[in-house]
């Protein structure tokens, strides 16, 4: 809508007001002190301990002393709640990113801060991305990642691809990693007794006809290395972001940017509604699953072969060692 001036307003919803500090407080409340701080903690706190899932108006109202609808007059609905619980639990960035000498520095600083906050509250990552951030925690790490950019010849829309790049493997890395940590606990292992044991069960299901380059790699103990995966990952990114800056110094053309892809639409395409082209997957499927029980009837075949082989092979050795020694006591009674 427009205000007398003609200029464009915007109404908030109550949660991007309450992140913003632009929502009117309630004008009654209990009588006891209460705030959007104290909600938003013992909400954390909760999600902390016991998983997003375990997040609810009641729990928290329960944690604070208050009745579950004294909640309501400061935050209307769970939904902004854990919007707020979101805010507050990235934070601003830290001055390892703010205070970094270099791009390369700040954008290696600025994936580890991203790491370090998923550990902390890993129900973050529970929290669907359902579009551009807008709240000022969250604009203020797009910020620093454009701050370090600022003095590349990258343009500014590859210097936000670029930011991506290091928040969208951050969430990757620690999404693996939290659920890794969740089943070493549920197990009561560690990480590493866990990557073991993983790697002894499937050792004892590939084999070398069906997986070569797996079981060579098994073999040579690349599934329990102890190098960090991610931080390969990461560095990996920031040389290619190197070699894209360093091809625009040299004068390199920009490559033509790739038009904006419509994600529902191409969902919709990829997996359509025509019965024929069901059947055709069910088929697949099913010729997919006689495959496998192919292979594992021939590998079945192949293996008692080889023990069939192997104790022939075996009883030719034992008849010929008995043939030798009878052999040996004939020759030894004619002497």
């Amino acid at each position: 809508m427009e205000n007398a001036d003609g200029q464009i307003e915007v109404e908030l919803p109550r949660a991007i007001a309450l992140a913003w500090g632009v929502a009117a407080n309630p004008q009654r409340g209990p009588k006891r002190e209460m705030s959007i701080e104290r909600i938003v903690e013992a909400a954390m706190e909760i999600a902390d301990a016991d998983g997003l899932g375990a997040v609810s108006m009641s729990a928290v109202a329960t944690r604070l002393g208050f009745t579950t609808m004294s909640l309501y007059r400061y935050v209307s609905a769970k939904d902004d709640l854990i919007l707020l619980m979101q805010e507050y639990g990235l934070g601003l960035p830290p001055l390892s990113v703010q205070e970094a000498q270099t791009w390369q520095d700040g954008l290696l600083a600025f994936y580890r801060a991203n790491v370090d906050i998923y550990q902390a509250h890993p129900w973050i990552l529970d929290i669907p991305i359902q579009g551009t951030p807008n709240t000022p925690n969250n604009l203020a790490w797009l910020e620093a990642g454009l701050v370090l950019m600022r003095d590349t010849p990258l343009d500014l829309s590859e210097q936000i691809s670029a930011v991506l790049l290091f928040t969208g493997h951050a969430r990757w890395a620690a999404g693996v990693t939290r659920g890794y940590v969740q089943s070493a606990s549920e197990h009561g292992q560690s990480t590493a007794e866990l990557e073991r044991a993983e790697t002894e069960l499937i050792a004892s299901l590939v084999t070398e006809d069906m997986f070569p380059t797996l079981t060579a790699a098994i073999r040579a103990g690349a599934l329990v290395d102890d190098t960090d995966p991610f931080e390969f990952g990461v560095y990996r990114i920031l040389e290619g972001v190197e070699h894209h800056i360093a091809d625009r110094i040299a004068g390199g053309a920009a490559p033509a940017p790739a038009p904006a892809r419509d994600w529902q639409a191409e969902r919709t395409d990829a997996h359509p509604k025509d019965p024929a082209v069901r059947q055709a997957r069910a088929a697949r499927r099913e010729a997919e699953a006689k495959l496998r029980e192919a292979l594992r009837k021939e590998r079945e075949a192949v293996t008692k072969a080889e023990d069939r082989a192997a104790k022939a092979a075996d009883k030719a050795q034992a008849q010929a060692a008995r043939e030798r020694e009878r052999q040996e006591k004939a020759a030894a009674r004619k002497v």
